[in-house]
């Protein structure tokens, strides 16, 4: 080994710890003949799990009704627009279908009222088949639920409030 690449390692060691501190996905840095490329894993953010069977278009209804009677679903009372840029809004980071329980008739992650700790999962993304958690981007009480479950998100769309 030599030094040169001792000290590339180091330098990509650094860009992981950034990329972790930052919540990046990415960084690329080039330099004269000199180009890495570090890309931060999500790994540990997936929940690999079967397609969430109950949520078929066909069986949506009941297996939504009992969590419907039990707690109606909270709904904000300005506009979801308007709290994009609300501080305590928790956005979608891609697109796809929202989900509030790990899977149909289990309890949702969280509930209006609920104290939520950061990095705590407070909902599910399914994109391309892939179950994402959404953690929540800080500690705090959860004050609105703007998403119902099996819900189609845009990316940036306002998921979750916490105060």
């Amino acid at each position: 080994m030599t030094k040169g690449s001792e000290i590339d390692r180091d330098l990509i060691r650094t860009i992981a710890e950034l990329l972790n501190e930052q919540d990046l996905a990415e960084v690329e840095i080039e330099k004269d003949d000199f180009r890495v490329r570090v890309t931060r894993s999500y790994a540990n953010e997936v929940v690999h799990m079967p397609a969430p069977m109950g949520y078929a278009p066909q069986m949506a209804a009941p297996a939504l009704a009992p969590a419907a009677t039990a707690a109606p679903t909270p709904v904000a009372s300005p506009a979801p627009e308007d709290l994009g840029a609300h501080p305590g809004t928790l956005t979608s980071p891609m697109v796809g279908t929202a989900y509030l329980a790990a899977e149909p008739g289990t309890p949702n992650f969280v509930e209006v009222g609920a104290k939520v700790t950061e990095g705590q999962t407070v909902l599910i993304i399914e994109a391309m088949k892939t179950m994402n958690q959404i953690p929540a981007h800080k500690a705090g009480t959860v004050t609105r639920i703007l998403v119902e479950d099996a819900q189609p998100v845009e990316f940036g769309e306002p998921l979750v409030v916490i105060e």
